[in-house]
């Protein structure tokens, strides 16, 4: 067991040259990036149903556009940018997780397109992907199970 006053000294030493951090600025610029990612996605949910586009169908195209787009941003190593200064509020919407995608991707071109860009895309978002078909296919067989009996008691 190391002696109190080693341990004291070095948290002193610890909080002197570790700066502190913004707390209020950061959950504000946080709030609101994520609020204005939040507000181009409404904006284009309002013009496709201005075009008369189905709710369904708009709802889709929100989501292609926005993940286009942080894909987009970050190829131009913008969106990395726009997360240094929003935190979670750019990484929490559907933008974090292009975002997730496409960086690795960015970081191992040039290890080549199939062992570089190909094997390194995922690394991060891989198990994402593997939780979320996997629960995805769960759930559909549980649907089929219940609607298949319901359909039969009928």
């Amino acid at each position: 067991m190391e002696p109190i006053e080693t341990k004291k000294q070095y948290q002193e030493y610890v909080n002197q040259k570790s700066p502190n951090s913004p707390i209020l600025k950061n959950c504000f610029n946080s709030f609101w990036v994520g609020g204005l990612i939040c507000a181009i996605g409404q904006i284009i949910l309002e013009f496709c149903k201005y075009r008369n586009i189905e709710l369904s169908l708009s709802n889709t195209i929100v989501s292609v556009i926005l993940i286009f787009i942080s894909a987009f941003l970050t190829g131009l190593n913008i969106f990395n940018k726009i997360g240094k200064f929003a935190g979670a509020g750019s990484l929490v919407p559907i933008t974090g997780f292009a975002n997730s995608i496409v960086s690795p991707a960015m970081e191992y071109k040039s290890e080549g397109y199939v062992m570089g860009v190909g094997a390194k895309m995922f690394t991060v978002a891989g198990p994402v992907l593997v939780y979320g078909i996997s629960a995805s296919i769960l759930v559909g067989i549980i649907y089929l199970i219940f609607n298949t009996q319901a359909i039969t008691l009928v």
